[in-house]
């Protein structure tokens, strides 16, 4: 099963890039990962009429996320939010978010990321797509380092609640890979 983990931010000095190196690690114990960095898929942040051609950098992008079986969204919060660029990423498709399941990691300060989680899960679920119950959220998440720089530290815990994501994430996505297989989802 493939698994596409989205780099939800594009900022400068930016912590996604960790969170989700990280979090490819312990899906690959369940999944072909796939890294999407919207830093370098280079989206056009203007989306065209419904009569411009498709641009360029997103017809690349468009075949690795139909071809994922489930995706893992790597976050951080903003402003009570996701980033610009992950809504942009995620109006630039439609049909490849379809009848897949969705996990969501989140970062940020005391709340860990969870409002932008909370808008995420509206914003899939009008992509009819499946976000599963159990997040990852990492509050103050730079204060897991340790002291050779490795990240997170083994106390932190994360790797149980991550765990207890991806199982459900192979679950749904085996649900409904058989699904779509079975019946192709119409929308």
């Amino acid at each position: 099963m493939r698994l596409a983990v989205i780099i939800g931010s594009t900022r400068n000095g930016r912590f996604g890039p960790t969170v989700a190196h990280w979090l490819a690690r312990q899906a690959a114990k369940q999944f072909e990962i796939d890294l999407v960095d919207l830093a370098t898929a280079d989206l056009p942040a203007t989306l065209p009429d419904t009569d411009d051609e498709t641009p360029a950098q997103v017809a690349v992008l468009a075949p690795r996320l139909a071809a994922a079986d489930a995706f893992a969204v790597v976050t951080p919060e903003i402003n009570c939010s996701f980033p610009a660029p992950l809504k942009t990423a995620l109006d630039w498709y439609y049909e490849e978010w379809h009848a897949k399941p969705v996990a969501i990691v989140s970062y940020g300060r005391e709340s860990g990321g969870r409002c932008a989680t909370a808008q995420l899960r509206q914003v899939f679920t009008e992509l009819q797509a499946v976000t599963i119950r159990n997040t990852v959220a990492l509050p103050c998440y730079w204060e897991q380092f340790t002291a050779d720089g490795d990240w997170p530290r083994p106390t932190a815990g994360y790797e149980a609640g991550a765990k207890i994501m991806l199982d459900q994430l192979v679950w749904w996505a085996e649900a409904l890979r058989d699904a779509r297989l079975k019946r192709p989802y119409q929308q």
